[in-house]
């Protein structure tokens, strides 16, 4: 499970530092890709991309390619270097607005690379109590 939030910079090499306890739940390699729903990067294990990808695989075969070539083609398999770093390509970082400073959040089951300008707008935007009315609805 992938969970705390992490505060990193991006190096002049495109290299940004994943923390150690997630690379124990991702392992050696895994994918970082665009998230389509807004300006964030998202990161999973191999294992992990495969089950979110599959209810994709069972959409009407048009839509199916179109969302695949959307999600693979910026897409990364990345092996961290031997002090935790990978190298985010310049589309993704631009995809997430990141110049410098980001924040890594696990998610559960993935992990979340933000540009630190925009995690901070993002939760001074969060509604707790809206999310907090939809626990309830769970019994939780």
């Amino acid at each position: 499970m992938l969970t705390g939030e992490y505060r990193h910079s991006v190096d002049a090499k495109k290299r940004i530092f994943i923390p150690a306890k997630h690379r124990e739940e991702l392992g050696t390699s895994f994918i970082i890709a665009k998230d389509l729903r807004g300006p964030r990067l998202k990161i999973f294990s191999l294992s992990g991309w495969e089950e979110y990808i599959a209810p994709i695989r069972k959409m009407e075969r048009k839509t199916a390619e179109a969302i695949l070539r959307a999600l693979h083609k910026d897409a990364v398999s990345a092996e961290p270097d031997s002090q935790g770093r990978v190298v985010l390509s310049q589309v993704l970082m631009d995809h997430a607005n990141i110049t410098k400073d980001a924040v890594i959040v696990g998610c559960y089951d993935c992990a979340e690379i933000w540009a630190a300008e925009e995690y901070e707008a993002q939760a001074a935007t969060e509604d707790i109590d809206a999310l907090r009315e939809e626990l309830e609805k769970l019994g939780l």
